[in-house]
């Protein structure tokens, strides 16, 4: 009698081909372990003449693409979430800024070759308080370019949709009474 579920000709059960965890997730007919990532950065705003101006940057997406985004980037052993904002953007901005109010955690998912990976960032509203805006800190040398960009043009040019969330967020913060006037 041959039983389908036990090595050949023994009569012990087998082992199973693949061990699917909680922490696995099945993609196309395939699993593929599932790794916690969290980031923080932050929406810096410096007022340059009545004027609000936002420090974003631009790197490359995974197919080589020029994106502008808000700087962010991983949290570093024992440090939180805010410390890891003003920290990084710092060495992605070349610019200080002192954190205001928090404006929204954004989780979102995307694989890499062997992972899929469930990423949470945490965004702050940070006010500018020094520097000049740079790339050159950027130990991961990620940011090709910085720039400063007025805060009612930002979202036309950042390529996420969850970061133009975040602006509306903040400027929902800085302008609650204003409606639609949030030029200045």
């Amino acid at each position: 009698m041959s039983v389908s579920n036990s090595a050949p000709g023994w009569g012990l059960p087998r082992p199973p081909r693949r061990r699917v965890s909680m922490r696995s997730v099945r993609v196309h007919g395939r699993y593929f372990p599932v790794v916690e990532e969290t980031s923080a950065g932050g929406l810096v705003v410096k007022v340059v003449d009545g004027i609000p101006y936002v420090a974003v940057i631009a790197r490359r997406n995974r197919s080589g693409r020029r994106e502008w985004c808000l700087p962010k980037g991983h949290l570093e052993p024992s440090e939180t979430a805010a410390q890891a904002a003003v920290r990084e953007v710092a060495e992605e901005t070349g610019i200080t800024g002192h954190i205001v109010a928090p404006l929204a955690s954004i989780e979102y998912w995307f694989s890499s070759y062997e992972r899929r990976i469930h990423k949470t960032v945490h965004h702050y509203l940070m006010e500018f308080v020094s520097g000049e805006v740079t790339v050159e800190g950027d130990p991961d040398h990620e940011a090709e370019e910085a720039a400063w960009v007025a805060l009612a043009e930002v979202s036309q040019i950042l390529a996420y949709p969850n970061e133009k969330r975040v602006v509306d967020i903040a400027l929902d913060l800085l302008y609650p009474k204003s409606g639609d006037n949030r030029d200045h």
